[in-house]
C-alpha cells in the first residue's frame, strides 16, 4: 500500500494559518508554529471577549439607568422595582437609551416608578 503524505491538504491549512496572522510581527506571521499559536490564542481571546461583551454592555446600560435615576432622586435598584411594580417592562437597553436619547420620557419612567412604590 502506497504512503499517504497529505500535502495539498497541509499546504492549504498551512496557508490559511500564515493568512490569518498577516498582522503579526516577525516570526509570529512567518513560521509555522508561532503563527498558529498565534491565531490559536486569537481565537481563545475572541471566544472569551464575545462573552465578556454582552457583560460590559449590560454594566455600561445599568451605570447609565443609575445616573438618570438619580436625578429623578431614586437609585437604580428602587426605580427597576418600582417599574416592575407599575408594571412597565422594558429592558435595560432601551431605559438606557431613552436615558440617554430623551431625558423627559425618562423623567416621567421615573415619576410612574415613584407612584407605583407608594
Amino acid at each position: 500500500m502506497p504512503r499517504v503524505k497529505n500535502t495539498p491538504t497541509r499546504i492549504k491549512r498551512r496557508k490559511s494559518i500564515l493568512k490569518l496572522a498577516r498582522g503579526a510581527r516577525g516570526a509570529r506571521s512567518k513560521l509555522w508554529r508561532p503563527a498558529k499559536e498565534t491565531v490559536e490564542r486569537g481565537w481563545r481571546y475572541a471566544y472569551r471577549d464575545r462573552k465578556n461583551k454582552k457583560r460590559d454592555f449590560r454594566r455600561l446600560w445599568i451605570t447609565r439607568i443609575n445616573a438618570a435615576a438619580h436625578l429623578g432622586e431614586l437609585n437604580y435598584s428602587t426605580f427597576m422595582n418600582g417599574l416592575k411594580k407599575a408594571g412597565i417592562d422594558i429592558n435595560r437597553k432601551v431605559l438606557a437609551d431613552i436615558a440617554v436619547q430623551d431625558p423627559e420620557a425618562f423623567a416621567q419612567l421615573v415619576d410612574q416608578a415613584k407612584a407605583a412604590l407608594k
